[in-house]
């Protein structure tokens, strides 16, 4: 391999991470449930990627790659650590955190998303779950950035009006 190529695969992986990578950390964080494990679990899932880069035939096919990467690493992760744990006639005192709450506020963020009309709620996502660029926005609506903006703004003042009315209900 000479060193062009591996430059320009470098620079390929290298775009590709900054593109996606917010999007990444997300599922990495719904696996792991905090920040910090998710960083790892995605850095981990990356370089597993990386080495196997030149395999991936389709580029439509790398999240889905990075993705099953971070399942299985997790999975792996989550074995090891079940070895470590040891059964005993004592139970320690333990604060329990209950989980419930960001299944509840996903739930309501996700039910206030689908109220929004069909524009703003491409916008929303496209935006704000897959991370892209108004102008990618625009370019895969067909619309200028300045309608994306727009429309994101509108979308979101919506949603907050939304989110103010329910804790207002919630208060009475």
């Amino acid at each position: 391999m000479s060193g062009s190529t591996r430059q320009t695969r470098y620079e390929e992986f290298s775009d590709y991470v900054e593109r996606r990578g917010p999007a990444l950390l997300r599922m990495a964080q719904s696996l792991t449930g905090n920040h910090a494990d998710a960083e790892d679990l995605l850095q981990a899932a990356l370089v597993k990627t990386f080495f196997a880069w030149e395999r991936i035939a389709s580029p439509n096919a790398r999240d889905g790659y990075v993705r099953r990467a971070m399942v299985n690493t997790q999975i792996s992760e989550w074995r090891r650590r079940r070895l470590d744990v040891y059964p005993t006639d004592e139970i320690p005192e333990q604060r329990v955190d209950d989980p419930t709450w960001r299944t509840d506020l996903a739930d309501a963020v996700g039910r206030a998303v689908d109220r929004l009309p069909r524009r703003q709620r491409m916008t929303v996502l496209l935006r704000y779950y897959e991370d892209m660029s108004e102008a990618e926005i625009a370019a895969a609506l067909g619309v200028s950035v300045g309608t994306v903006k727009s429309t994101v703004s509108r979308a979101v003042a919506k949603l907050r009006h939304d989110a103010d009315l329910t804790i207002e209900r919630a208060r009475t």
